[in-house]
């Protein structure tokens, strides 16, 4: 299960990549590596990666597209 957790939260961060200051793109980095290796994170880099993952993926603005799909009113 976790092996699966860590793919997505890498799949995900993968977009935001240019967004992340110098400290987390390092750090971003260094886990990624390990990843790349096939190594499992042990728990404090898990929970360093699941940070990220709520930080840029988790709070991210979601765009309204209601107004284009409203029906007509039928009188």
């Amino acid at each position: 299960m976790r092996k699966t957790d860590q793919e997505k939260y890498f799949e995900a961060l993968r977009r935001y990549e240019k967004m992340m200051d110098n400290k987390e793109f390092q750090d971003y980095s260094m886990l990624f590596k390990r990843h790349k290796m096939e190594e499992d994170l042990d728990n404090l880099s898990f929970e360093r990666l699941k940070a990220l993952y709520q930080k840029y993926y988790m709070n991210r603005a979601k765009k309204n597209f209601d107004q284009f799909f409203k029906k007509p009113n039928s009188d």
